[in-house]
């Protein structure tokens, strides 16, 4: 498992010469929501697509 600081080095080594900090901080923001989905997906905290759109229609399974 890599440290912050290795994941933040990497990052920093994928980012062309001219990114500004606004480039950076949306990869660094990217990164962060990948590893949340990974571990919710790992831990059993997912939804179906059936589940996901019931809810947004406003349609609660009996």
């Amino acid at each position: 498992m890599q440290t912050i600081k290795q994941i933040v080095q990497d990052i920093a080594a994928h980012l062309p010469e001219e990114a500004t900090f606004d480039d950076a901080m949306h990869a660094l923001y990217v990164r962060q929501k990948l590893e949340e989905g990974l571990r919710d997906l790992d831990e059993g905290r997912t939804y179906t697509q059936e589940e996901v759109e019931q809810h947004f229609l406003g349609k609660h399974p009996k």
